[in-house]
């Protein structure tokens, strides 16, 4: 396998019609910030919004709802104030605006039970995604032609999966070839997967000897099981080689109880695995909302140039101002498969101006800060969560 550098970028389904939503997903900067950029933002918002109100029958009818029927934006202020669509919808819901037969990959957000957020992507959309984050990989200097042993903290792939963190962990092996790769949740044979924890410890001894740069991809709560069980067990401290990095998604969700700070972590990580914190870094996303969020060295969630954050009150859904707690509200004009070009998450952030941070982004940054009530609301990192029982340390 060999990194996708430099590949011709995907192509909207319709270049006429969206030629300024083709043109934001080219931009090559992912942390561009500024008026030329709001200003494209803006010019493709009026594109998608134009997109979906004719190819959507729903969408178009919640326009109509709120007297929005032939609604054009101005502003981030405009984008800001269009009808959100909680992600909660997609999990009961299955809307899409394009044909059955321009569908190429079907995702869902959760493990084996509860409920499903079903997306559905057509070419450019998943095209564009990916294009997203080769572009944040590449700044942050993560493409390379040499290869890296990866520890996928993830579902092991079995026919017709469709779990977005599984899917998601595999496609990031295209930035650095592959030497080898094991997979911390197994495969059982029968549907099910299990938490491998000996297995796991294994494969960091047997990476820590090849002297190859490690990537770790995945969810946390596994690492930090690993790590706790290798020093139950007396194990020494591993180093792993330079260059070598974790690339976390998904949270605690559903083991708040086992849950540590996440500067405990990264230090755990660096003393047992020899991997500097500043490479210790989290992503955030979800298939109801592709655009990638990638923690800088200091570990804060900048908003990419193809998207815009704000944060509303949990009570009235007013917008918030920098600092307070609230709802994340996620704003992309991009996606054409479906209409999430404006989503309300459960997830609750707080947002923060981009000087504010000192990595030297001047791009707008998010805290997350947790996850808004529990009840069946189930995500990836939930379902696999229950894969640590029976596996304390």
């Amino acid at each position: 396998m060999t990194p996708t550098a430099d590949h011709s970028p995907p192509r909207v389904p319709d270049p006429a019609r969206l030629a300024q939503v083709q043109a934001l997903g080219d931009l090559h900067e992912p942390y561009a910030h500024g008026a030329a950029a709001d200003a494209l933002f803006i010019a493709a918002m009026n594109e998608i919004l134009d997109w979906h109100r004719q190819r959507n029958p729903f969408y178009a009818r919640l326009l109509d709802q709120h007297g929005l029927r032939d609604a054009r934006v101005a502003s981030i202020a405009d984008c800001a104030a269009l009808p959100p669509i909680h992600a909660n919808f997609f999990k009961t819901h299955e809307v899409c605006s394009v044909a059955p037969e321009d569908v190429v990959l079907h995702l869902t957000s959760s493990g084996t039970t509860g409920q499903k957020s079903q997306m559905f992507f057509d070419a450019w959309s998943i095209g564009a995604g990916q294009a997203m984050v080769e572009k944040i990989f590449r700044h942050y200097g993560w493409i390379q032609d040499t290869a890296v042993n990866y520890l996928l903290v993830s579902y092991e792939p079995q026919p017709n999966m469709k779990t977005g963190t599984s899917w998601t962990d595999h496609s990031l092996m295209r930035y650095a070839p592959a030497h080898d790769a094991r997979y911390v949740l197994r495969a059982t044979g029968s549907g099910g997967h299990e938490f491998d924890i000996y297995g796991t410890i294994r494969a960091l001894q047997d990476f820590a000897e090849q002297g190859l740069p490690v990537r770790i991809f995945g969810f946390p709560a596994f690492v930090n099981a690993t790590l706790e069980r290798m020093r139950a067990l007396g194990l020494p401290p591993l180093t792993l080689a330079p260059g070598s990095m974790t690339f976390f998604g998904g949270g605690w969700k559903g083991q708040a109880d086992k849950a540590i700070p996440k500067a405990q972590l990264q230090t755990r990580i660096e003393e047992q695995l020899g991997i500097p914190t500043a490479l210790v870094r989290d992503g955030f996303g979800s298939v109801e909302h592709s655009v990638p969020y990638v923690e800088c060295p200091r570990h804060r969630f900048h908003v990419p140039v193809w998207s815009r954050v704000v944060v509303r009150d949990v009570a009235t859904l007013a917008l918030l101002p920098a600092g307070q707690p609230g709802f994340l509200h996620f704003l992309a004009p991009y996606f054409t498969a479906a209409p999430t070009q404006s989503v309300l998450m459960g997830d609750l952030a707080a947002w923060y101006p981009g000087e504010t941070c000192g990595c030297g982004l001047a791009a707008p940054w998010f805290d997350l800060l947790g996850r808004a009530g529990q009840g069946k609301n189930r995500s990836c990192a939930v379902a696999a969560a229950e894969l640590l029982k029976g596996n304390a340390a």
